[in-house]
């Protein structure tokens, strides 16, 4: 099943963003909590964005929650907790079992990481959800796939899983051996688009690009999740200045097209 994020579209008014997806031919949407907060600031209520997407038609493969909760302290921890629980709330009700977070961009102690996992993932849990936990390969701390796979064995929480981005893990330096080494049941979700084979610069990473385009080996990719048996939504999150001044209908469509070229046949 693939579904097109709506960052990949970030130039485009999300009920465009909708319609554009499902007239493209994709199976899905993943929404960003910053849908809402446009939204807010637009004078419209949660219940808007609700009944916008429900209308739509399109099935939400994943919402995303706001960073900054692994190592958060004080009020901010609980802002943020909040909005992790706000999220997972919208998401039950979308009928989407799972919500994402990428790691905090920061340093701190594994061990609060990890604890900060089990609680979230309480709280994922009570709606019925599961998280995927992204690592970033621009974060400081939590950068690679093995950082962010012993956190997540050291959380060990049934509610949490990894979040496979093929950006940040060929953007790292990870190989297909290394997705071959995680199980199964780790794997919460996964999201996808090429890396550029030039220009790349610390911090940077809104020069995201279809498959086919850069250095992600996609057809060995799709393959391995096939034999792994994964059967849940690939994601494609893939901002990019570029693709924001082009005609979103072309985006979606030229990009279904590069993904489903490299799906095993």
């Amino acid at each position: 099943m693939l579904a097109l994020h709506t960052w990949t579209l970030d130039s485009t008014a999300l009920p465009d963003v909708l319609r554009v997806v499902r007239a493209a031919g994709w199976d899905g949407v993943e929404l960003r909590r910053l849908d809402w907060a446009r939204a807010a600031e637009r004078g419209e209520f949660s219940a808007d964005v609700l009944a916008l997407v429900r209308s739509s038609g399109l099935p939400v493969a994943c919402v995303g929650v706001e960073l900054g909760w692994m190592w958060a302290e004080g009020a901010e921890r609980e802002r943020l907790l909040r909005v992790f629980d706000e999220q997972c709330a919208r998401a039950a009700v979308l009928g989407c079992a799972t919500v994402m977070s990428p790691v905090d961009k920061g340093r701190g102690a594994a061990a609060r990481a990890a604890a900060s996992v089990r609680e979230v993932g309480a709280i994922a849990a009570r709606h019925g959800v599961r998280l995927a936990v992204e690592f970033n390969s621009q974060a400081e701390q939590l950068n690679t796939l093995a950082r962010m796979r012993e956190v997540m064995t050291t959380a060990a929480h049934p509610s949490c899983g990894l979040l496979l981005d093929t950006y940040h893990l060929w953007r790292s330096g990870a190989t297909l051996s290394d997705v071959e080494a995680v199980p199964l049941d780790e794997i919460a979700y996964v999201q996808f688009s090429d890396v550029p084979r030039t220009g790349l610069a610390p911090g940077k990473f809104t020069d995201r690009l279809p498959p086919g385009e850069g250095v992600v080996p996609f057809a060995d990719f799709f393959a391995l999740l096939a034999r792994k048996g994964y059967r849940g939504f690939l994601s494609y999150e893939a901002p990019n200045p570029a693709a924001w001044a082009r005609p979103a209908e072309d985006v979606a469509r030229e990009a279904l097209a590069a993904t489903r070229a490299c799906l095993p046949r």
